[in-house]
């Protein structure tokens, strides 16, 4: 352990505290993250490294199971992590492991091979878990004042979803609708059909509108959160500053601009996502209302009509 003492960050002043530098690895269906930080109790964690191998597990589940090949990858990319995270200094190395992992159906041999090769223990967290540590990273950083929450996390296998007022969510959900395996499982054609996407949509709103309703049963919320690469993907979309320009510069996402690309695209069927209205929006809520990007450009855009943030939609 490290001791920090003074420079105004101390409860007290002259008081020291104890700074532990802290790895955690999460091993999901695309990336293998290694994040490295300073932590202390009742303060903010201080990143200091980053660093991510993609490995795609979830496009390699074959049968259902993780390859011998693939297993090999998922060991030779945690030992580097590992190796990384003791070159940083790190006291502890915090490691879990998500959708890919969890779905496998020989997660407990490969979880196994990864503890006898590498002495590193992967923590599988079931779905409803990993929406609870979601939604408690973004309690932390909104503070009490944001009021009720309603979290949302897409990722490359599943859909986490969380509500509620205190640190622990009154709801927390997860649903097999990963952007990546949607795509895959659903999305064959490049592009998809019109009736496709008609029938992803149908079926996700089928699905969706039972959560919906527990939603709404659980209370009103005053701040929606997406907090996945999905939703950033999307907000740049719809016109808001790239992550580039830095951590708090505000970024108001209106749903405005992703909607005139779907509504002008070439054989792209607009959902209604009834399900997702599962109360009046207040006026914080943003990028979890946008709707789906179905290519690089859109049908305004080729026409040089596109009226959407820079006059185009294009992915950067």
């Amino acid at each position: 352990m490290k001791l920090l003492a003074g420079r105004g960050r101390l409860p007290t002043p002259g008081v020291s505290v104890h700074v532990m530098r802290l790895g955690v690895l999460d091993v999901g269906s695309n990336t293998v993250h290694l994040l490295v930080v300073d932590a202390h109790r009742g303060g903010h964690p201080d990143p200091m490294h980053s660093e991510k191998t993609e490995l795609r597990l979830a496009e390699h589940l074959e049968g259902g199971r993780l390859s011998e090949a693939v297993a090999g990858r998922l060991v030779r990319a945690v030992a580097r992590a590992k190796a990384a995270a003791a070159a940083a200094g790190c006291d502890d190395l915090l490691a879990f492991a998500t959708s890919a992992l969890r779905d496998a159906g020989n997660s407990a041999a490969v979880l196994s091979r990864v503890r006898a090769e590498t002495g590193v223990g992967l923590q599988v967290l079931s779905g409803e878990d990993e929406a609870r540590y979601t939604f408690l990273a973004v309690r932390r950083w909104y503070g009490w004042s944001a009021g009720r929450l309603l979290v949302l996390d897409i990722g490359g296998g599943s859909l986490e979803l969380a509500a509620g007022r205190d640190e622990d969510p009154d709801l927390a959900v997860s649903l097999p609708f990963g952007a990546g395996r949607l795509t895959r499982e659903r999305l064959t054609g490049d592009p998809p059909a019109r009736g496709t996407l008609k029938g992803l949509s149908e079926d996700l709103d089928a699905a969706l509108t039972p959560v919906a309703r527990q939603v709404r049963r659980a209370g009103p919320f005053d701040v929606a959160v997406g907090t996945s690469k999905t939703f950033r993907s999307l907000t740049r979309l719809a016109g808001a500053a790239p992550s580039g320009a830095g951590p708090r510069v505000r970024r108001p996402s209106p749903t405005s601009g992703c909607a005139r690309c779907t509504a002008s695209s070439p054989g792209w069927h607009r959902p209604t996502w009834p399900a997702w209205r599962v109360s009046a929006p207040p006026a914080r809520t943003s990028s979890w209302r946008a709707r789906w990007w179905p290519g690089p450009r859109c049908g305004r855009w080729r026409s040089g009509s596109c009226t959407s943030a820079r006059g185009r939609c294009a992915r950067e």
